[in-house]
């Protein structure tokens, strides 16, 4: 299959930057590349516009880039808390998609869209995780979402305790055993 020349407007992970002439895929620069405005088609024409224009764009990027940081200093070590129904194992009845963290964000204070949030797998399980949050192609934070079954829960989870029955039955059975070995090692 033939790929597409195209010229960045904007840094691209696993791409490029600003200004490179790069070939991809025709189906990644059809569906993603071009309708966000993150490159143009690489010919004569759109290369002596950008070449005029690249002052401008480089300026407009590195607004961008200073005020995404400013954001992220602000915002800095957020933590969001999002509740669902779970079991006793700490299992989720479904998951926790980018969608949820983002909206989650939105009502701590951090205005983003779930495109920005970068998941590797679903969340499916209650406790604490560390999402990847893309405020700018070169400016990413990390936000931590707390998943509980209800506020008091979340707020066990924020301090470091253990919710899920099972690891308290784990723990239970520990100091038994322990408390078992006590009595063992004691003369009569």
């Amino acid at each position: 299959m033939a790929s597409v020349e195209l010229i960045l407007l904007q840094r691209v992970d696993k791409l490029g930057q600003m200004g490179e002439v790069v070939k991809v895929k025709p189906g990644f620069a059809r569906n993603f590349l071009l309708p966000q405005k993150k490159a143009i088609r690489a010919n004569k024409d759109n290369l002596a516009k950008f070449e005029q224009q690249r002052a401008q764009l480089e300026a407009q990027n590195l607004k961008r880039r200073e005020e995404a940081e400013r954001v992220a200093e602000r915002v800095g070590g957020l933590s969001v808390v999002i509740i669902r129904q779970a079991g006793e194992s700490g299992s989720l009845y479904g998951s926790v998609s980018s969608r949820d963290i983002a909206e989650a964000s939105t009502a701590a204070g951090l205005t983003i869209n779930r495109q920005q949030v970068i998941l590797e797998q679903p969340i499916k399980t209650l406790g604490l995780t560390d999402v990847r949050v893309v405020l700018h192609p070169e400016v990413a934070i990390t936000v931590t979402v707390n998943v509980a079954r209800s506020p008091e829960e979340a707020a066990k989870q924020a301090r470091g305790e253990r919710v899920t029955a099972v690891e308290e039955r784990q723990e239970d059975i520990l100091r038994a055993e322990d408390l078992f070995e006590e009595q063992t090692e004691q003369p009569a």
